[in-house]
């Protein structure tokens, strides 16, 4: 592997924090958010779409999961 494909290479946890902040955007949170809630390994993903999918918005389940 070159330098330049190391510096390019993603991490492990960089791609699980790149698909959890995906599927946290397409749930309903803004990008900002997503990507904070999903850098954080104490927040579960399937709560924090669940909170959206019943109708809570955006603020709150953020209060509620942080």
């Amino acid at each position: 592997m070159t330098a330049t494909e190391l510096n390019n290479a993603e991490t492990e946890t960089e791609k699980v924090e790149r698909w959890r902040a995906e599927a946290l955007e397409h749930a309903g949170y803004d990008a900002v958010t997503a990507l904070e809630l999903a850098a954080r390994p104490d927040v579960d993903l399937h709560r924090a779409i669940e909170l959206l999918e019943n109708g809570c918005s955006p603020e709150l389940a953020v209060q509620i999961l942080t």
